[in-house]
């Protein structure tokens, strides 16, 4: 059974920093894209970061220079690290493993049928 369970939301104010986490099991997911989406209520679904199978990465533009995301293919454990938060920031993080080698767009995180999520970590970020 795939299970991919994040960590690491919580609450704080402008400018600080969180670190999300996602470890995965049932599913060896060194061969494939991972990373990150959001929503927040009312909003759309937002794609903000991934990471594929060689390391390359793909940062939404609204968090570009403020959140970076890593791979420890050891732990079966992604990361995403949260810097300068803007309350606009705030939402439900999900982790996402879609079965791709390659994330070519950020909504690849969740449009693939045979690709698994978590149950979300909510951050909060207030002014």
């Amino acid at each position: 059974q795939v299970q991919l369970v994040e960590s690491g939301g919580g609450s704080v104010q402008a400018g600080g920093s969180l670190r999300l986490s996602c470890t995965v099991s049932g599913y060896a997911y060194s061969g494939y894209c991972m990373g990150w989406f959001r929503q927040a209520p009312g909003k759309e679904r937002e794609g903000v970061a991934a990471i594929d199978s060689d390391g390359t990465t793909t940062y939404a533009d609204s968090v570009k220079g403020r959140f970076t995301i890593s791979k420890d293919n050891a732990k079966n454990t992604q990361y995403l690290q949260l810097s300068v938060l803007k309350p606009e920031d705030s939402a439900m993080y999900y982790c996402a493993a879609p079965r791709l080698v390659r994330c070519r767009r950020l909504a690849d995180l969740w449009s693939d049928v045979f690709g698994y999520w978590g149950q979300g970590t909510q951050v909060t970020v207030s002014s």
